[in-house]
């Protein structure tokens, strides 16, 4: 029997919490929510809120410790990402960008690049404001895994019908 699906949250600066309670609520799937910060949750026996100690990458460190297949990690953050897809777990950023084996290669080194341009003084724009279209594709991307996972053998918490 393959592990359960899990939705692990990089909840600091996630504006898409809310969505992935509703769709986890919809399929039965636990979801944990990091961060190193109290934040207020829906009160559900399937969400775990876990507050981390402060410091750099410390709730990044404990997602990347338990991502493996049957879990999705939510994170805007392309390191975390990066250590995700390596442990063969599910990422997806909130606005529904999927991270891949193919795509997070250029996504890390773009990141990088505008990292150093950034420290070099160049002005680089920042990312765009988020939007309605981002928060519908991120909830596209979201079922969507959790219907791969569940097609490939991992169970969720709900009993099939």
């Amino acid at each position: 029997m393959l592990a359960p699906i899990v939705i692990l949250v990089d909840a600091d600066a996630c504006p898409v919490k809310d969505e992935v309670f509703r769709v986890a609520a919809r399929y039965g799937v636990k979801t944990i929510v990091v961060s190193n910060a109290y934040i207020m949750l829906p009160k559900d026996e399937t969400i775990e809120r876990v507050i981390v100690d402060q410091g750099l990458d410390v709730a990044d460190d404990w997602i990347a410790e338990r991502a493996r297949p049957g879990v999705i990690v939510v994170t805007n953050d392309v390191p975390l990402a990066h250590r995700a897809v390596t442990a063969k777990a599910e990422a997806i950023a909130p606005n529904g960008k999927a991270f891949t084996d193919a795509s997070i290669g250029m996504t890390l080194a773009v990141r990088d690049l505008m990292t150093d341009l950034r420290s070099a003084g160049e002005t680089t724009g920042g990312p765009r404001p988020f939007s309605k279209a981002d928060r519908s594709a991120f909830l596209q991307a979201l079922d969507g895994a959790i219907v791969r996972l569940k097609r490939a053998g991992h169970p969720t918490g709900q009993p099939e019908t």
